[in-house]
């Protein structure tokens, strides 16, 4: 008997609840969440048309904390800066690449953010700055984009080169070269001081550039960068310019490598690459 009122009882409490849910519902009010649409300003809406939808790259030039060392005393750059930056980018890396590997090729493969600094990325020590920077694949960063002019021939390669050079990181990723047969070629001479000496001077090593020095990963990415930095006829000058045999025939080697890893594996001729992208650094600067 004693179980049986019990269980009564909570029949009973239940009915009370079920009855009072046929009550009028109370008017709560309205809400006061609201969601209103980012404005954009003109230069969003050309990064939107011309990163964002066709490639799903986002550009990132309003940043706060957390995006950069603020310790080095970077800064976002001036918004007048920042189409012009991002126009030399496609015409010189989104562009060619596209035209080459497919409409889809940069898409496919390519950093999810590009981010804007304003300023010089100075390292500890003050002897070296660092232009641009591949974080993981997904973002690319560049550095003193409102030190450049666009319209100088120098000034645009050196900027494209950060791109250029980081962009070979996220195909390596994507697809890893021989590193112990790239290595093989000039073993003994990479080193972490590799900015001790002059491009020229590690040229005679067998290192198409100073910064090549430092392991086989940035040599890889060194050699393709200085080949898509000047047209074919200036680059064989510089190369052909090198008084070490030797050294020559190393760089010849590891020039062989990256030409046939883009061929093999991405299905673009390197030279033919080169020679656009030479075009539309001339186009681009007229």
């Amino acid at each position: 008997m004693k179980k049986i009122n019990k269980l009564l009882l909570g029949i009973g409490v239940l009915g009370l609840i079920c009855s009072s849910c046929t009550t009028k519902e109370e008017d709560l009010g309205s809400s006061n969440i609201n969601i209103s649409t980012p404005v954009l300003n003109e230069t969003d809406k050309w990064l939107r048309d011309n990163y964002t939808t066709p490639y799903n790259i986002e550009v990132s030039y309003k940043w706060g904390p957390g995006k950069v060392d603020l310790n080095r005393y970077l800064h976002p750059p001036k918004i007048e800066n920042v189409r012009p930056a991002m126009e030399a980018i496609k015409a010189v890396w989104v562009e060619p690449y596209s035209q080459l590997g497919g409409e889809n090729f940069i898409k496919n493969i390519a950093p999810r953010e590009i981010l804007l600094v304003g300023g010089q990325n100075i390292n500890p020590g003050g002897a070296t700055s660092v232009l641009g920077l591949a974080e993981s694949g997904m973002r690319i960063v560049f550095f003193e984009v409102d030190n450049q002019d666009y319209k100088n021939k120098d000034q645009l390669i050196q900027f494209i080169g950060t791109i250029q050079h980081e962009y070979i990181h996220i195909l390596n990723q994507r697809i890893p070269f021989d590193e112990i047969a790239y290595r093989n070629i000039t073993p003994s001479d990479y080193t972490g001081q590799w900015f001790e000496i002059s491009d020229a001077e590690a040229r005679e090593l067998g290192f198409i550039s100073a910064y090549a020095r430092a392991n086989e990963h940035e040599d890889f990415a060194e050699m393709i960068n200085a080949m898509l930095s000047s047209n074919k006829a200036d680059y064989d000058a510089k190369v052909n310019g090198i008084t070490s045999t030797k050294a020559k025939e190393d760089i010849r080697k590891k020039e062989a490598i990256v030409v046939k890893y883009y061929k093999d594996n991405f299905n673009i001729d390197l030279y033919e690459l080169q020679e656009l992208v030479a075009k539309n650094v001339d186009e681009f600067t007229k």
